[in-house]
C-alpha cells in the first residue's frame, strides 16, 4: 500500500516491455498485460527479479486480459483494487497490426472490426473506468499525482493506404488524448500521447527491409531505428513531473519523421 502503482497494456513484449521494465527502475509497482493466453517468459520475471530484489513476486501482477472486451477491461480493473488497491498510471499501449494488408480499395469490414476494437475501442473505455477510478482517489489519497498516457504512432498523420485501419485507430488515438486531457483538467490528471515512429519490434519485423531502405534514403533526420528504450524514457520524462504546465501533448519518438522538410 502506497506505493505507486502502473497499469501497461499490450506490454508482454516490444514496446510496453520496456516500458514495464523502466517504470520498474522508477519504484512502481507494475501490471503486465496482454492478450495471449502464454504465461510470462522466465526471462521477464528474471529481469524483475533483478530490479525488484527478493520480494519481487510482491511487486508485479501479470493479467492476461483482452482490452477489446468490456467483461476483461473490467477484470483487469478488480484484480488491480484487490492486489494493489490504487492506481497511479495508465499506458495505454495495447495495439494491433492490420490481420491482414489490403489496399485501402479491397480491405475488409472484418479487418477494420478487428483493430478498432483493440486499438481504439478498447482503450478508449478502459480510459474512462481508470479515470473514474483516479477521481476518486483524488479525494481519498494524499500526495496522489495520477497520469494517463497513450501510445499512438506517426500512422496517426502519416498515409498508409495499405492499413488504413491501424492509421485510423491511431488518429482516433490522437482525439481522444485530446477529449481525455481537456475533461480530466479540472481534476489535475494529465494526459499525454507519445508518437513512435520506426521502432525495432516484433511488429515491424516484417517490414525490417522496407524500413532499412526508407532510413538509409533519408526518411528520417536521425538515421536510425528507433528501440523500444527509446519510448520508455519519454514515459520516465513525463512521469517524473517534468511538465507540470502541460496536458494533451504530443511527445515524437520518431527520429524527426513527423517535421516537413523540403
Amino acid at each position: 500500500m502506497g506505493e505507486k502503482v502502473a497499469l501497461i497494456t499490450g506490454s508482454t513484449r516490444g514496446i510496453g516491455k520496456a516500458i514495464a521494465l523502466e517504470l520498474a527502475n522508477m519504484e512502481y509497482s507494475i501490471v503486465i498485460n496482454g492478450a495471449s493466453t502464454n504465461p510470462l517468459p522466465k526471462e521477464y520475471i528474471y529481469e524483475l527479479e533483478r530490479i525488484y530484489g527478493q520480494d519481487y513476486k510482491k511487486k508485479f501482477i501479470y493479467i492476461q486480459a483482452d482490452i477489446s472486451q468490456k467483461k476483461d477491461r473490467k477484470n483487469i480493473i478488480e484484480k488491480i483494487k484487490k492486489e494493489f488497491n490504487r492506481m497511479d498510471l495508465l499506458i495505454n499501449n495495447a495495439g494491433i497490426s492490420p490481420p491482414e494488408r489490403k489496399d485501402l480499395l479491397e480491405a475488409s469490414e472484418e479487418s477494420f472490426e478487428k483493430v478498432i476494437k483493440i486499438n481504439l475501442k478498447g482503450p478508449y473505455f478502459l480510459t474512462r473506468d481508470i479515470a473514474n477510478w483516479m477521481i476518486t482517489q483524488k479525494k481519498e489519497l494524499k500526495n496522489y499525482n495520477p497520469y494517463i498516457i497513450n501510445i499512438s504512432s506517426v500512422s496517426s498523420f502519416a498515409s498508409s493506404p495499405n492499413r488504413g485501419e491501424y492509421c485510423i485507430s491511431k488518429a482516433g488515438i490522437s482525439m481522444m488524448t485530446k477529449l481525455y486531457a481537456d475533461r480530466l483538467a479540472e481534476f489535475k490528471i494529465p494526459v499525454f500521447e507519445i508518437q513512435p515512429g520506426i521502432i525495432e519490434t516484433d511488429m515491424t519485423l516484417p517490414v525490417k527491409e522496407k524500413y532499412d531502405n526508407l532510413i538509409n534514403q533519408g526518411v528520417l533526420p536521425i538515421k536510425r531505428w528507433g528501440i523500444p528504450n527509446d519510448v520508455a524514457k519519454a514515459v520516465r520524462a513525463i512521469v517524473s513531473g517534468l511538465f507540470p504546465y502541460s496536458t494533451g501533448d504530443i511527445i515524437h519518438i520518431d527520429g524527426g519523421f513527423h517535421l516537413k522538410r523540403l
